[in-house]
């Protein structure tokens, strides 16, 4: 599991599930630790606003973290700010994924705050016990059976610690609105969402009501749109390049012979390649779920 845009980001993502990159790709991971890692650059303020949601409901007293589908550490190194006195036990299915992050935080002199956990979050958390806060960024929408994989988030959480979790609603967008660029980002976003019902059948659930079945208490649930405009931060064409070349990929017999041809020229470094246009914003909506465990 990995967080990360959908399609995509993962992210989120995906990895130990890999995310709806990998899905969109037939399962490689090229490309994915990149777009995870641009995906939280250029999102950082949101990132951070939400990371001090989640202390406004847990506490300045936060010692034990899950982050469940780590992917890179996106979310580990951003809850480590957040909290300086917490450890952070990072689960993925990925072991390339895991040594990324462990390498990352040995660089940044946290490596004694990151445990790595190598492990599939669908077939439980063994070994992991009263953690305070469970983080779950793009990765839930992977579990083969949700209610069980939440059953064991619940038994690794102490009582009254929290779950929070963030999907995002479908690839993000980087085209005009208006006109043709923006109807092709809509056939293939359409063809993507029929995609994943193949192979992703939770993507979209309600998991308000699922984390209530679970036994959790949901405290917060709200749905974020995440833009930016012009100026964009610097890697913004270089994450829609990415974004798309996954895409063209994915999409190879799932749209016409017009519509491949249009994405293709999104990536082949001329004059409409993303990384060239001056008319880019950069949409995503993401939704978050905060859950606690009765005490």
């Amino acid at each position: 599991m990995t967080h990360g845009p959908q399609h995509q980001h993962g992210h989120t993502a995906p990895s130990s599930h890999t995310h709806d990159h990998d899905h969109a790709s037939g399962g490689a991971s090229n490309g994915l630790p990149e777009i995870l890692d641009l995906d939280a650059a250029l999102f950082a303020p949101h990132l951070t606003a939400l990371t001090g949601r989640i202390a406004c409901l847990t506490g300045d007293g936060v010692r034990t973290v899950v982050d469940l589908g780590s992917g890179t550490g996106t979310g580990t190194f951003a809850l480590l700010e957040r909290f300086p006195t917490a450890r952070v036990t990072a689960v993925d299915s990925s072991p390339a994924m895991l040594e990324r992050l462990a390498s990352a935080a040995r660089e940044r002199g946290l490596g004694d705050r990151v445990h790595t956990h190598e492990a599939d979050a669908g077939a439980g958390l063994p070994g992991v016990v009263d953690a305070d806060l469970v983080w779950a960024s793009a990765s839930l929408h992977h579990l083969d059976d949700p209610a069980t994989a939440l059953a064991g988030i619940r038994a690794a959480l102490r009582p009254g610690g929290l779950l929070a979790v963030t999907e995002m609603d479908g690839m993000p967008t980087f085209l005009p609105e208006d006109g043709e660029p923006g109807a092709l980002e809509a056939r293939c976003r359409e063809a993507l969402d029929g995609l994943h019902a193949e192979r992703l059948p939770h993507r979209g659930a309600d998991w308000g009501s699922l984390l209530a079945s679970a036994g959790f208490s949901v405290e917060q649930e709200r749905a974020e749109p995440w833009e930016l405009r012009a100026p964009l931060p610097e890697g913004a064409g270089r994450y829609a390049y990415l974004v798309f070349e996954r895409i063209r990929g994915a999409l190879d017999g799932r749209v016409s012979a017009e519509d491949l041809a249009a994405l293709d020229r999104l990536v082949d470094g001329g004059p409409e390649d993303v990384r060239h246009r001056d008319d880019l914003v950069v949409r995503s909506t993401r939704e978050t779920w905060m859950a606690r465990r009765p005490a």
